[in-house]
């Protein structure tokens, strides 16, 4: 669906996009994550045409580059700042972008019917997007997205500053239009949005791409083996072969399979009072491939 071949982008001294070759499959939801300043938003825009890459190219679906008008029309895209008037309606505002992408007469209607409805704005559609929440504003900003159909969509952190209602409104909507067809590349901080949303997860990071797979593949290849903290009951008799060393009373070690050590340990007539087993998430695999430190841009 979108080929990204060799991308790079620098602004003066700064590289941005430092040669990303990455394909979105057509109908999948790729997330696409990085720290500050890590060049997933550049990366964006290069994919729109709103950026000319310096180096690379980017191409959809076979239909060439996003620059040329006919094939932007097949794009959507919601950014991280609000891309809404908000002295206009939110019937206005979808009427407006609608017709921006060629809509007219009763397909025009029934596609602003249909994003009033991913919006969840049906009852305020006739008020002036300035005194919507936070929240019903980037509803709003997703279905102006998404009013005239795309095939690709581009979403750059769609739920900053949103309450969980709206959050869990606009995830429901992208599931809505996932399930639909459409491919989505989906930026953002929250990693628990990235494990429900995304068939697989790129990893970006000074403009380079660090890995690009299933979480379940990522925790795999980059999260390291479970490690399994089990405080005991008693002291293990001497002699006992145990999987890790005991300090304190509490048995630590790590392993491929903790609930086979587990029954081993009960085998051998151990018991505990208490157990922990600490598994690799996406944010222990994000904080590894990228680094600890703090980032401010």
């Amino acid at each position: 669906m979108l080929r990204l071949n060799g991308l790079r982008k620098r602004f003066g001294e700064l590289t941005a996009v430092d040669g990303i070759d990455l394909e979105v499959r057509p109908g999948e939801t790729l997330g696409l994550l990085g720290p500050n300043g890590a060049g997933t938003s550049t990366t964006i825009k290069l994919a729109l045409g709103a950026l000319t890459p310096d180096a690379g190219s980017v191409e959809l679906a076979g239909l060439g580059a996003p620059t040329d008008p006919r094939v932007r029309r097949r794009l959507g895209y919601a950014p991280q700042d609000l891309a809404i008037y908000e002295e206009l309606s939110a019937d206005e505002n979808l009427r407006f972008f609608a017709r921006l992408q060629g809509l007219r007469g009763p397909e025009l209607a029934r596609a602003v019917d249909a994003a009033i409805d991913v919006a969840g704005l049906a009852e305020r559609r006739r008020d002036p997007a300035r005194g919507y929440s936070g929240g019903m504003k980037r509803r709003l900003n997703l279905a102006c997205a998404t009013v005239h159909g795309p095939t690709l969509l581009l979403l750059d952190e769609p739920t900053v500053g949103v309450d969980p209602h709206s959050r869990n409104h606009l995830f429901d909507a992208i599931e809505a239009l996932a399930a639909g067809g459409t491919t989505v590349v989906y930026t953002t901080h929250y990693m628990e949005e990235a494990e429900r949303l995304c068939d697989r997860v790129a990893i970006v990071d000074h403009g380079r791409l660090l890995a690009c797979d299933t979480v379940a593949a990522l925790l795999h290849a980059h999260g390291g083996r479970p490690v399994v903290e089990v405080e005991l009951a008693e002291t293990p008799p001497p002699g006992t072969s145990l999987p890790g060393p005991v300090v304190d009373g509490c048995l630590r070690f790590v392993v491929d399979e903790p609930e086979m050590a587990l029954a081993e340990l009960r085998a051998k007539g151990l018991s505990w009072r208490s157990l922990r087993v600490q598994r690799a998430d996406l944010e222990t695999v994000f904080l590894d491939l990228t680094g600890r430190s703090l980032r401010d841009a």
